[in-house]
């Protein structure tokens, strides 16, 4: 996938933070846009991930409507003393008749081949097709980096919408497989309007070891 033709006159420097775990992500069942909150886990990651994002300075934070992103970014938003603005433009896609479905339930539907081979124009009954959803992420993006041109802002959304802005930064086709990691509440940079986007750094998860070692108590 190209970069976006989109040039600002300063680059715009974007952190993008996944929420934190929830029960659903640990049962590996398809959250979507169903509004699943964090689990406790989940809460220990986003206290984690203020902490980390502690040592920058933003000019803005912004997060998806869908709760578990909210409460991610309110911890943030807390301690970097800045309001939290809602972005609808950022929620994880609708994954349609999907949702709720957990991995085994998936493979054992008729339309299994289209979900795995990442068909861009299946939409899974009510949902998002994944051309759609990736133009809307782009547009959110662009939207929001146009309007702090020159700035750093910090962006909470969902691991769909990761993997979409991780495709267009380094020029990866929608439809191959993921073969890179989108963990929970780890920090993600990329450079927007340089001209295109740019990949600066990809799941850092250093602020996340004392967290760890708490969970697994």
């Amino acid at each position: 996938m190209n970069s976006p033709a989109f040039h600002l006159p300063l680059p715009t420097r974007i952190c993008i933070v996944r929420h934190g775990e929830t029960d659903w992500n640990a049962e590996r069942r398809i959250q979507g846009q169903i509004d699943i909150p964090l689990n406790a886990t989940g809460y220990k990651q986003a206290f984690a991930a203020a902490r980390g994002l502690a040592k920058y300075e933003f000019a803005a934070l912004y997060s998806s409507d869908l709760q578990r992103a909210r409460d991610t970014a309110a911890a943030a938003a807390q301690l970097l003393e800045l309001p939290l603005q809602m972005e609808p433009g950022l929620r994880e896609r609708h994954y349609g008749d999907y949702q709720g479905l957990t991995q085994d339930d998936i493979k054992a539907r008729d339309d299994f081949d289209r979900y795995i081979s990442r068909d861009l124009h299946f939409s899974f009954g009510s949902g998002e097709n994944l051309a759609g959803f990736a133009e809307r992420i782009k547009t959110t993006v662009n939207r929001l980096a146009q309007r702090h041109t020159g700035q750093t802002i910090v962006l909470f959304a969902h691991g769909g919408v990761l993997d979409v802005i991780y495709r267009v930064a380094t020029h990866r086709p929608l439809e191959t497989a993921r073969d890179f990691p989108i963990p929970n509440a780890a920090l993600n940079w990329i450079e927007v309007g340089s001209p295109g986007w740019q990949l600066l750094d990809w799941g850092v998860q250093s602020h996340l070891d004392n967290t760890l070692e708490l969970t697994l108590e």
